[in-house]
């Protein structure tokens, strides 16, 4: 047995889900399944993260507070990942209690460390709210293509910004010109683990995504630099530092800090130990699950951070990052209406033909385009085609020809050996991560099922010899059966009404033995085909 801990990327509770997120995250569901079904320990962990600066600018423009905007989206992500099958053994929200205080707790532990300092620095201040702002709450000129900017990215050109460089700056709420003033914060020593970062990416070279890699390797070729720590800020988590009361620890070191908090609540919930769980040691896998915008904080933020609070955590091993999902071609955007959220999609079609068609078609090592005509094209040729085709056509003639009830007999040993080296194949892939390529071989199985129920013609043999008719059928069911383990990490609703239909036991990622006279009940097609129109 293995210990797995994964991590799912925290969406901000900032707007609804869309289906950039959804394609980023479901991979992480898909493997904790699996490795469930290997009967390994998993911890899988995830939360929305509900401090920072947009939350609170949109508070002050919408005259509301800004836990209100974190509980609303908080709330809105639980259901959507709930009515997807999600299977979290934790969910979180960074404005809960538990993580504020675990939190404080690390962050003290890195300041006892020696890895953060005080420094001054220079800060836009706004004379008319008499407040210092954040980088968001900054407007201006971008001094790349002087198109209009916030204080970390031009909205035209798109290039990452310093605020201090930004031309004619104004304060985004009063749009009062703003003041240079002096502020302290503290600062993080992250160019203090530039050597640990470079040996990290070495040794995980045939375990990160190469998009993982790459990034990676141009933050590091850049050298890494000390971050602030703090922000001046009413809504996050406090500075547990006398003199800083008026600031909040910045939101790129306590969210993705989230992963411990989360996994330690886990631990404790089930009376693990959480140093020990989290050690570094060959029977513990670590997967890190998200989009590619947010690499660096896994593959340098949070590493650094592990290092500085306890060196004998283990780095991340796992880094599954995806590419983009596109819409039209084009970059998902909200003002330009190319933008689907997930619970659209759910609106519209079932779960598991969702669930399907994201990691079928997935960015696993480019981007890809979303366009439903692709999804119900994908659910009508592959689900109801294929898979449903080889399920519905076994059960429906044996239901009808013999009152669903499947004779036990002799099983093909042909196909006994290839579902045997399936599970080993699929299982490998899902463990590295390859998704798109297991699913495939999954789908290449039910082919096979249909080819081999073609070539027997069953509905020949029940009138010529029902010994071989016999033969024929318990070989399929042999297969469905399995199908309904194969299936169950992608789409645990259709693999678990396989298994009720048949009557069969529950999910474990090995070969499903059948060695008696099953029963068919409450048989019902497993996938309806979509109307194109």
């Amino acid at each position: 047995m293995k210990d797995i801990l994964i991590g799912g990327a925290w969406p901000y509770a900032n707007n609804s889900l869309h289906i950039g997120h959804l394609a980023a995250l479901l991979p992480a569901d898909v493997i904790a399944r699996y490795h469930r079904g290997c009967g390994n320990r998993v911890i899988y962990v995830s939360g929305t993260d509900c401090h920072g600066t947009p939350i609170t600018v949109r508070a002050k423009k919408e005259g509301v507070t800004p836990e209100s905007i974190a509980l609303k989206y908080h709330e809105e992500f639980i259901n959507s990942f709930k009515n997807l099958d999600f299977s979290y053994d934790f969910y979180t929200a960074t404005m809960s209690l538990e993580h504020k205080k675990q939190v404080q707790e690390f962050y003290k532990i890195i300041l006892d460390n020696g890895y953060i300092y005080e420094q001054e620095d220079e800060q836009d201040f706004c004379p008319t709210c008499n407040e210092y702002l954040s980088d968001r709450e900054i407007i201006g000129t971008c001094p790349i293509c002087g198109g209009n900017a916030m204080g970390e990215q031009c909205d035209d050109c798109l290039s990452p910004i310093n605020p201090k460089e930004l031309k004619n700056k104004h304060c985004k709420i009063c749009n009062s010109k703003t003041n240079i003033k002096t502020n302290k914060h503290l600062y993080f020593k992250l160019s203090a683990f530039q050597e640990t970062i470079e040996q990290l990416v070495i040794d995980r070279e045939n375990d990160w995504r190469k998009n993982a890699i790459n990034e990676t390797k141009k933050y590091l070729n850049l050298g890494l630099i000390d971050r602030a720590t703090t922000r001046q800020l009413t809504w996050g988590v406090d500075v547990p530092v006398d003199g800083y009361q008026d600031k909040k620890i910045y939101v790129w070191i306590e969210a993705v800090l989230g992963y411990l908090t989360a996994s330690i609540k886990v631990c404790n919930d089930h009376n693990i130990d959480y140093n020990e769980f989290l050690k570094n040691r060959e029977d513990l896998i670590t997967y890190f699950v998200h989009g590619k915008d947010n690499i660096t904080f896994h593959t340098v933020i949070y590493p650094a951070l592990l290092s500085a609070i306890n060196p004998s955590y283990q780095l991340p091993k796992k880094i599954i990052s995806s590419e983009y999902v596109n819409m039209n071609d084009e970059k998902m955007s909200k003002s330009k209406g190319n933008l689907i959220t997930v619970d659209e999609l759910v609106n519209k079609y079932h779960k598991d033909t969702i669930r399907y068609y994201m990691i079928a078609n997935g960015p696993e090592k480019k981007d890809v385009n979303f366009s439903s005509s692709d999804l119900i094209s994908a659910h009508n040729k592959f689900l109801v085609g294929v898979l449903g085709n080889f399920i519905n056509r076994n059960l429906s003639f044996v239901n009808k020809k013999f009152d669903g009830v499947i004779k036990k007999a002799l099983i093909d040993d042909n196909i006994i050996a290839r579902t045997k080296t399936i599970y080993d194949e699929v299982g490998q892939l899902i463990n590295d991560g390859e998704l798109k390529q297991a699913l495939n071989l999954i789908i290449d199985y039910a082919t096979l099922g249909n080819k081999y129920y073609d070539e027997k013609q069953p509905w020949v043999q029940v009138k010529e010899d029902v010994s071989s008719f016999n033969e024929t059928t318990f070989t399929c069911v042999y297969m469905i059966a399995n199908l309904s383990n194969l299936l169950y990490p992608f789409m645990p609703s259709s693999a678990d009404k396989i298994k009720a239909m048949l009557g069969l036991n529950s999910f474990k990622w090995e070969e499903y033995k059948i060695d008696n006279d099953l029963k068919i009940t409450n048989l019902e097609l497993l996938f309806n085909r979509i109307d194109e129109q």
